[in-house]
């Protein structure tokens, strides 16, 4: 029964038991500059290509692969901060940036979403070619239900993929859609509308016929926004089918290697049900740890250039799935 109620993380100060000073501050503020990342382009069967960011050490064991949340990228400092945590203790790092997230434009009409596993599939395919002997998966946000979707929809999972550890999952993406949506939270929605819009626009340049480009100006919202564009775009019937055919929930019985959900109790953009502490009693791999504060990708620490969120995935990954 691999459930952790009583989490080790301390907020550092009364400031970071607020829910959004945790979540905001470490976002706005925290600089973290890692060592020098060697990009490569991954050029894609369809025509697309997604960007890698590595950190390579001269033996190719264990190797991390990091996820960036919604409207994030390679360089957001949770990723460069966890690359070099993992880089300093012996593993190369690979951080993927999502179609349209490297600063470039993807090619093609699709760009990305929560469940866009066969992408990740992908990124892992190319590292066991490359070589890599052990594959950990560290997914933010919206990574960490790519990671989980990859996980549980994979039928046959090569064995050196070893675990994931999701940092502040929506679990349940219907659930969260709904929460982010409530009071002060809606500031959260408002920034992330505002540079996925001047996505949508991009991309009608290259697709004339984008679908209900006419309505982007309508778009106030998380379920206005993916019933516009979300869905029609990668094929499903709504944004209600999208939230559905994405959430993790749907995967996790599915997955048969060690798995953490770092989710804290006042994390401002997931709702109750991304705390399934029901499946985690019964289930022999998920573990499902909830601090009480910590935010949404933030736990920050004291006089630490790091979060308590690398530090606790490594330690995980030590006890749960090093050989």
């Amino acid at each position: 029964m691999p459930l952790i109620t009583d989490s080790a993380y301390r907020a550092p100060s009364i400031f970071h038991k607020s829910a959004h000073y945790s979540t905001i501050v470490p976002g706005l503020f925290r600089d973290y500059q890692p060592p020098y990342f060697q990009r490569e382009r991954l050029e894609l069967d369809d025509g697309d290509f997604l960007d890698l960011d590595w950190l390579k050490q001269k033996e190719r064991n264990k190797l991390l692969i990091l996820s960036h949340g919604l409207e994030g990228n390679s360089r957001r400092p949770y990723i460069t901060a966890t690359a070099d945590y993992f880089y300093r203790r012996g593993f190369s790092s690979l951080a993927w940036n999502q179609r349209g997230c490297s600063g470039e434009m993807n090619r093609t009409l699709r760009f990305y979403h929560h469940g866009v596993y066969d992408d990740l599939a992908r990124v892992v395919r190319y590292a066991l070619q490359s070589g890599f002997e052990e594959i950990y998966l560290i997914g933010f946000s919206m990574g960490a239900a790519v990671s989980f979707n990859y996980l549980g929809h994979t039928k046959t999972l090569d064995p050196r993929v070893k675990g994931a550890v999701g940092v502040s999952t929506p679990l349940d993406i219907v659930a969260s859609a709904e929460f982010i949506n409530q009071g002060f939270n809606k500031v959260y929605v408002q920034n992330f509308l505002g540079t996925l819009k001047e996505k949508v626009k991009a991309k009608a340049v290259q697709f004339p016929e984008l679908p209900n480009l006419d309505k982007l100006d309508e778009v106030n919202d998380f379920t206005s926004f993916d019933n516009y564009f979300t869905a029609p775009i990668h094929g499903f019937k709504n944004g209600e089918d999208y939230y559905y055919q994405t959430s993790p929930l749907r995967v996790i019985e599915q997955i048969d290697r060690p798995i953490l959900a770092i989710n804290a109790l006042n994390d401002p953009m997931l709702g109750e049900s991304c705390y399934p502490y029901h499946v985690a009693e019964q289930h022999r791999y998920f573990y499902l740890e909830t601090p009480k504060y910590g935010g949404h990708c933030g736990f920050p620490l004291k006089d630490s250039p790091y979060s308590w969120a690398e530090k606790r995935a490594y330690q995980f990954f030590s006890e749960h799935c090093f050989a």
